[in-house]
C-alpha cells in the first residue's frame, strides 16, 4: 500500500511588492487590489485556492497593504446597509469570500525577494506542504490551476512547479526548467533536472517557463535559509529550489488554461477585456462598443 501524501491545506500569497509598474495607481493602494471588472486581482487567486480545496490563506504583506486585510475582513456597516436596502445578491457576494477562508497575515518587513517572502511564512505554514500563488498570474482554468497541481502532487509526492511553454524569444523573462525527457510521468508532467533564472535564448534548456504557482514541501525553508542573496540583495525562490533539487526530486506541471500576467499594463488590459467578455451581462454590449471604435482613423 502506497503511503498517503500529506494534504495541501495552506496557500501563501506574497503581496509585499511595491507595484511600481502601476504608479500612480499603486501609490496609495496595493497592486493586488487593482480591479479586473469588479474583483481585485488577488481575489481571483484566493477563489482559485478555495475551489482547489485550500481554504487556509496566508498573505505576506508590506507597508500600506491594509486595503487587502480590510477586503478579506467582514464589513459589518456595509453588510447591514446592503441588508436594509434588500440587496441580497451583493450581500451574498461580499460575505461569501470571508466565510469561505481563514486568513492569516505576516509582514515581510522589507521586499527582499520571493524566496524571502516564502521564508517569513515558516512559522505559519509549519511542517506541512503548502501552495504559493503569485496573484499577478490570473489563470482561467477548469479544473483550477492549483487543483491540477495538487492532483500531480498527490501522485508524485514532491514539490510541483506550474510551467507553461513560452515562445523561445521570451525565455529570458522567466525561470526556465530543464527536464528529464526519459521520465514517463503522464502528459504535461515532467521531472526537473535544473532551473535557470532568466537565461539568454541560446542558453535556455527548454521553453518551459515557471509561472506563478508552486506546491512546496517544508524542506524548502532550510534550503532558503542557506540560499545566498543575489546581486540585488534578494533571496530568490528559484535559487532555493535549485538547492533543494540536490536532495529530492522536483516536478513540473503544465497547466491547461489561459494565463494572464496582470503584473504589466498590457497583460492587465488584456485580462480586463477577457474577463469582461466572459460575463453574460457585459459581453454583448462590450463587444458592440469595441467593434464600434474606429481605432484606425483616430
Amino acid at each position: 500500500m502506497a503511503h498517503m501524501t500529506t494534504p495541501v491545506r495552506k496557500a501563501v500569497f506574497p503581496a509585499a511588492g511595491l507595484g511600481t509598474r502601476f504608479l500612480p495607481a499603486t501609490k496609495a493602494q496595493p497592486k493586488e487590489m487593482l480591479v479586473l471588472v469588479d474583483k481585485p486581482v488577488i481575489q481571483y487567486g484566493v477563489e482559485e485556492a478555495v475551489e482547489s480545496g485550500v481554504d487556509n490563506i496566508v498573505i505576506v504583506t508590506g507597508r500600506g497593504k491594509n486595503a487587502i486585510e480590510d477586503h478579506f475582513d467582514a464589513n459589518i456597516e456595509l453588510e447591514s446597509f446592503l441588508e436594509q436596502r434588500g440587496k441580497t445578491q451583493l450581500l451574498e457576494e461580499i460575505r461569501k469570500i470571508t466565510r469561505l477562508i481563514q486568513v492569516a497575515y505576516v509582514r515581510q518587513g522589507e521586499p527582499l525577494g520571493l524566496g524571502h517572502a516564502v521564508l517569513v511564512t515558516k512559522n505559519l505554514v509549519n511542517n506541512e506542504p503548502f501552495a504559493v500563488i503569485l496573484g499577478d498570474d490570473v489563470i482561467d482554468a477548469r479544473p483550477p490551476a492549483l487543483k491540477q497541481m495538487i492532483d500531480v502532487y498527490n501522485r508524485v509526492d514532491g514539490p510541483v512547479l506550474a510551467v507553461e511553454r513560452v515562445p523561445m524569444e521570451d525565455v529570458s523573462s522567466y525561470g526556465i526548467v530543464a527536464i528529464d525527457e526519459s521520465a514517463e510521468l503522464g502528459p504535461g508532467v515532467h521531472r526537473i533536472v535544473d532551473l535557470v533564472e532568466k537565461p539568454k535564448r541560446e542558453d535556455a534548456p527548454s521553453n518551459l517557463a515557471i509561472i506563478g504557482r508552486y506546491i512546496l514541501t517544508p524542506d524548502i525553508f532550510p534550503a532558503l535559509e542557506e540560499t545566498a542573496r543575489d546581486g540585488s540583495g534578494e533571496i530568490q525562490l528559484t535559487d532555493g529550489l535549485r538547492r533543494l533539487l540536490k536532495t529530492r526530486p522536483i516536478y513540473a506541471c503544465e497547466i491547461n488554461g489561459v494565463r494572464h500576467d496582470t503584473g504589466n499594463k498590457l497583460g492587465f488590459l488584456k485580462a480586463v477585456v477577457y474577463f469582461a467578455m466572459r460575463r453574460p451581462d457585459l459581453a454583448e454590449p462590450f463587444r458592440r462598443y469595441l467593434e464600434s471604435l474606429n481605432l484606425n482613423g483616430h
